[in-house]
Order: structure tokens, then sequence, then C-alpha cells
């Protein structure tokens, strides 16, 4: 992992869970990192927490990724602190487990803005520089839910369906560029999302054995930095089964009725 060294990593969502773990698997690797997200305590704890386990540098930044002129004014300052752009994870998102007629229009707007503009947005600031050193990695948190989509997460299916969407894209724009687009399509972690998207509870109880651990995750996302790695399908089996999704939407539709109704 010599190749994180020195290297300038920013991660969004960096408060907790997965950004979190990424933050300090790559500060261990001798990365310098910084955070970006909307709870500066949280990041506060965690530059230190860096600073003294690993010695490397950490920076944090306040960010609301769904305010677009705020993530220039970020990543100026992030460039102004850091240099160059190395490795850009955009793992911010949130999502609400409702059927689409119990949904507010206004908290689709919110996750679309945070989820697929946020991310967007983020992403056009770190593009042009890693085109001018013709490097760089952008690593986009997706969900194995923009695969297979399920009932009462429509509207945070749809965002990661253009999570995918646009990297995809984005890999082919700069596959002759010397930037790597890889997407991370996890199942359930173990984080603080659910307490947003599940606040009944239920589909935590449903799912609790099957859900991915954080550090787990974190581990898979810090070993392909770098890399030409295209995808990141956590666990294998729910990956094997969106293939087979793709390929046999009907039968797969009627057989799994009763897991996709586990929310």
């Amino acid at each position: 992992m010599n190749r994180l060294k020195g290297k300038n990593i920013v991660i969004t969502g960096a408060s907790s869970g997965i950004g979190r773990e990424v933050a300090l698997l790559a500060a261990k690797q001798g990365a310098r990192v910084v955070l970006l997200a909307r709870s500066v305590e949280k990041m506060m704890h965690l530059v230190a927490e860096i600073k003294r386990e690993h010695g490397t540098e950490a920076y944090a930044f306040k960010l609301d990724v769904s305010d677009t002129e705020q993530v220039r004014e970020v990543f100026d300052k992030v460039a102004l602190t850091i240099g160059d752009i190395d490795v850009l994870v955009n793992n911010a998102g949130f999502g609400l487990f409702k059927d689409l007629h119990e949904a507010d229009i206004e908290e689709t707007k919110d996750m679309f803005n945070v989820n697929v503009i946020g991310l967007i947005a983020c992403t056009g600031m770190v593009v042009p520089a890693m085109k001018r050193r013709r490097s760089g990695h952008i690593i986009n948190i997706a969900s194995q839910a923009g695969k297979i989509a399920t009932p009462r997460a429509s509207v945070y299916s749809a965002t990661k369906h253009a999570v995918l969407g646009f990297s995809n894209s984005l890999r082919l724009e700069l596959m002759d560029e010397g930037i790597y687009v890889t997407t991370v399509n996890p199942g359930p972690i173990e984080t603080n999302f659910f307490n947003i998207a599940d606040q009944s509870g239920n589909y935590v109880s449903n799912i609790q054995k099957f859900m991915l651990k954080p550090e787990y995750v974190a581990q898979k996302i810090v070993s392909a930095m770098l890399t030409k790695r295209r995808e990141i399908n956590l666990p294998r089996w729910m990956s094997a089964g969106s293939v087979f999704y793709t390929l046999f939407p009907g039968v797969v539709e009627t057989l799994g009725k009763k897991a996709f109704f586990k929310k």
C-alpha cells in the first residue's frame, strides 16, 4: 500500500460510517486526508485521532454537498491547503424508505441534491486538475439498490441508478486521461444511515445478520485506491443476484418478492 503514502485523499460524508473508516485506513497507509461533512465536531475528533494514532496530516472542512456554491468554495480552500487531489471519495448520501405516495417531494429533491447533484458537483471540482496531471481516482459510493430496485426505496434507488449511470459515462470520458473511476455497490451496512432511512427499525431487524461491517467495506475501498478497479460489489452473493436480475428480471421479481418486502 505504499502507493498511498503522501497522497492527498478527500472524503465527503467523512464524519461517520464508511467515510470515517476510509479516512482512518488511508491515514494508516500514510495518506494525507481531508474530511468533508456537515458535522464539524465529529470531524475534529477524527482529525485528532488520525494525528494521534498515525502521525499523518489531516484536515476538516464543513461542507453540505447539496449546496453547490459551498462545494466550489470548499474545494478551492482544499486546493489552497493541500494542493492537487489524488483521490476523491464521494461518500456523502442518505436515503428514506417510504412508499412513493408517502414521500414528500421536498424529501425527494433533498435526496437527489445530496446523492446525485452534490456528487457531480464535487467530481466536477477535481476533474480539471486531474486531467492536467493525467492522474487521479474518483470513487463514487453507489449501492446494490442502484442495480436491484426494491419497494419503499424508489427514490433512493433512482438516485443510485443515477450515480451508476454518471460514473459509467465518466469512466469512458476519462479512460484515456489516466484517471480511474470506481463505483462501490454495497448492500446494507451497519452505520447510522438507517437512523434516517429506516426510522421504524423493521428493515434493520429483518436483515441484521446480512449487514456488512463498515470497516470491511472501507478496507475494500482503500485497497482499490489508485488502481483500475471498475466496481466493488459487496457482498458477493448480492452482486450475483443483481447479474441474475439483469438477465431474468421477471423471475427474480416473482421468486424474490418476499425478500424485497423486508422494508
